[in-house]
């Protein structure tokens, strides 16, 4: 049987889970959520694709605010932003575009979130789609993001890997990164300094996705 959308992660489920499963757990499971000025600004950023509607700029449809759903995935959210143009067979084929705050990151997590909405969109419009785009509001520029075999394969592992957590109920022990936990509006709520109990992130992602 045929899993319905209400049964399906949340695509942003994707991002938090491959930047910190710990994150995932606390948001998706615990329904923990706390902003500082990161997530502020963040939610000012998407403010302008919040609302559904649709609009034409130079012969580009501009679609705002899209739901998107992947049983392949097994996700379901909401793109901020599709432009869908017109290919030489005249069908429309969109193109998702992501907004972010701040700046290209060291990790994948950004990609493996605009590889899912692409993959969604392929299978709700049956057309392949090699790219997407992800704006990041510190530098103001597009950041043209190939779909390529090893981030879908990455998409995939990560979407398991998140099922697997969502399914399971457990949230896993902290592990003190500075460079990502200092920066995490979560950090109060999850303790990494005082709870962590030397295992690392990536480890425990490893293990989940081989198990699952």
């Amino acid at each position: 049987m045929q899993a319905s959308v209400a049964d399906l992660i949340p695509l942003s489920a994707l991002q938090h889970m491959l930047y910190c499963p710990r994150q995932c757990a606390l948001i998706h499971i615990e329904q923990m959520w706390s902003e500082n000025r990161f997530t502020a600004e963040g939610r000012v950023l998407h403010a302008a694709t919040s609302e559904t509607g649709s609009e034409t700029r130079r012969g580009v449809r501009v679609v705002k605010a899209m739901p998107l759903v992947s049983r392949r995935l097994g996700v379901s959210g909401i793109a901020d932003l599709v432009e869908m143009q017109k290919d030489a067979e005249d069908c429309w084929r969109p193109f998702p575009v992501e907004y972010k705050r701040g700046k290209p990151k060291s990790h994948r997590a950004d990609e493996v979130q605009i590889c899912a909405q692409g993959m969604a969109l392929e299978e709700m419009f049956a057309v392949q789609i090699p790219e997407g785009a992800i704006f990041y509001g510190e530098t103001r520029r597009r950041i043209i993001v190939p779909l390529d075999d090893s981030l879908r394969q990455l998409t995939m592992e990560t979407a398991a890997a998140a099922g697997a957590l969502l399914t399971g109920g457990v949230t896993p022990p902290p592990n003190y990164e500075p460079r990502k936990c200092n920066g995490c509006s979560l950090l109060d709520a999850c303790q990494p300094r005082r709870l962590s109990r030397n295992q690392t992130a990536s480890s425990w992602l490893e293990r989940q996705i081989a198990q699952g």
